[in-house]
C-alpha cells in the first residue's frame, strides 16, 4: 500500500543521525523483554543462552520491565538527553523535577489529547487524570497500562527500577567479545551524511523502506540505530520529534561464507506451508487479519505469530491492520541468495 506524501516538510525540518551504547542499552533491554515478538528478533537464540548467565537480580528486573513497558519511558528519556553514558542518564534524571518526568514520559497521542497530557505532571496526585488519558490509548498493546502504571508508581520506584536495570544490562552486555564490533558499527553508521535538501527520501533508504508522511508540529526527525533490536525498525512519536530506530547496515558484521541475517530469516519465514500459503494469498492482494481469518479458519493470535515473522523478513508489510505482499522484497531475497551462493552471472 502506497502514501501520497507531500513534496517536502517544512523547511526548518532538522533530521540527524544519532547513536550511543545508551540507546543500544535501552533498545536491547526492549527487545529483549517484548514477549510478544521475541520469536522474530535476530537475537533471540542468544537471549535464550543468555539467561542462564545472567544473574537473578537482572533477571527479575527484566522481568519487571517486561510487565510494566518502561523501556518506553527510557527512550523518552534518553530522546530528551541523548546521554552518551549511563552515569550521565542517570545523573540528568536525579536532577529532574516530578513536573519534568511525568511530561516527559508521558506519550503523545494527537493534538486534541494535548492539553489533558499536559495537565497530569500539574497535578500528579490525582490519579484519576492518568486513568482518564490512558482512555485514548484503549486497545493500544501496551500504552493504555504504561499510562496507567505511571499513575500508580512514584516517581522515584520508576528511576530506580530503570537506572538499576540499565546498569545490570549493560554491564552484561558488554562482556560480550562483540559488544566492541557493534559500537564501531554503530559509530561507523552515525558518520553517514544525510541529505537535508531530500529527508523523505532519506528517511527511506536509511531505514530500509519506511515512507514517512510528515507532520503537523513535528521539527525533528531522528534517524537512530541499532543492532539489539534487529530486524525491526521502531518508530516513536513525541510532540515535536519523530525517532525512527532502524537496523545499523549488516556488511558492517559480514564475514566471508558465513549468510546474512537476512538470509537466515528470510528462510525460517518461508520454510513453514502455512506461512507460504499466507504470502500466496497477500500477492493476489491485501488482507485484514480479520479475513485472513476467515480464510484460513484460524485464530487471530495464531495468524498474527506467522505474519509477525513474515514482517520481520519483510515479506509481509501492515498498515491500518491491513496486511500485504512485498513483492520487491521477495525478489531482492532471491537474488541475495544467488549471490550467496557465488552463482551470479
Amino acid at each position: 500500500m502506497k502514501h501520497l506524501l507531500s513534496a517536502q516538510p517544512a523547511d526548518n525540518t532538522h533530521v540527524v543521525i544519532e547513536s550511543s551504547s545508551v540507546w543500544e542499552v535501552i533498545l536491547g533491554i526492549a527487545g529483549y523483554t517484548y514477549a510478544q515478538l521475541r520469536h522474530s528478533f535476530d537475537l533471540d537464540e542468544e537471549w535464550k543462552q543468555w539467561k542462564g548467565e545472567m544473574n537473578r537480580s537482572l533477571l527479575e528486573h527484566l522481568e519487571a520491565i517486561q510487565e510494566t513497558n518502561l523501556w518506553y519511558a527510557m527512550l523518552l528519556l534518553q530522546n530528551r538527553w541523548n546521554a552518551g553514558t549511563i552515569q550521565e542518564f542517570s545523573n540528568q534524571l536525579q536532577a529532574m523535577t516530578e513536573e519534568a518526568f511525568y511530561e516527559t514520559l508521558l506519550p503523545y497521542k494527537n493534538r486534541d489529547a494535548e492539553a489533558s497530557r499536559k495537565e497530569i505532571p500539574l497535578h500528579v496526585h490525582q490519579k484519576n487524570r492518568f486513568t482518564e488519558y490512558a482512555a485514548y490509548f484503549k486497545g493500544h498493546d501496551y500504552l493504555e497500562d504504561y499510562v496507567r502504571l505511571l499513575g500508580e508508581k512514584s516517581c522515584g520506584e520508576l528511576s530506580l527500577l530503570m537506572i538499576t536495570v540499565m546498569e545490570e544490562w549493560q554491564g552484561f552486555i558488554s562482556t560480550q567479545p562483540f559488544w566492541e564490533k557493534w559500537m564501531q558499527a554503530l559509530a561507523h553508521e552515525t558518520k553517514q551524511t544525510v541529505k537535508l535538501d531530500a529527508p523523505l527520501e532519506e528517511i527511506e533508504r536509511i531505514t530500509g523502506g519506511v515512507k514517512y508522511v510528515p507532520e503537523p508540529s513535528v521539527w525533528n526527525i531522528k534517524l537512530v540505530p541499532h543492532v539489539s533490536y534487529r530486524p525491526w525498525v521502531l518508530q516513536l512519536r513525541t510532540p515535536d520529534t519523530m525517532l525512527f530506530f532502524y537496523p545499523v547496515n549488516e556488511e558492517y558484521f559480514a564475514e566471508p561464507g558465513v549468510p546474512s541475517s537476512d538470509l537466515i530469516r528470510g528462510h525460517k519465514a518461508l520454510g513453514d506451508e502455512l506461512r507460504l500459503k499466507l504470502l500466496f494469498q497477500l500477492q493476489i492482494g491485501p488482507l485484514s487479519l480479520q479475513e485472513l481469518s476467515g480464510q484460513f479458519h484460524m485464530s487471530k493470535t495464531t495468524l498474527h505469530h506467522q505474519l509477525s515473522l513474515l514482517k520481520a523478513a519483510k515479506f509481509v508489510s501492515a498498515e491500518k491492520g491491513i496486511y500485504s505482499a512485498n513483492v520487491k522484497q521477495i525478489q531482492s531475497f532471491s537474488k541475495k541468495l544467488t549471490q550467496y551462493l557465488g552463482k551470479e552471472e
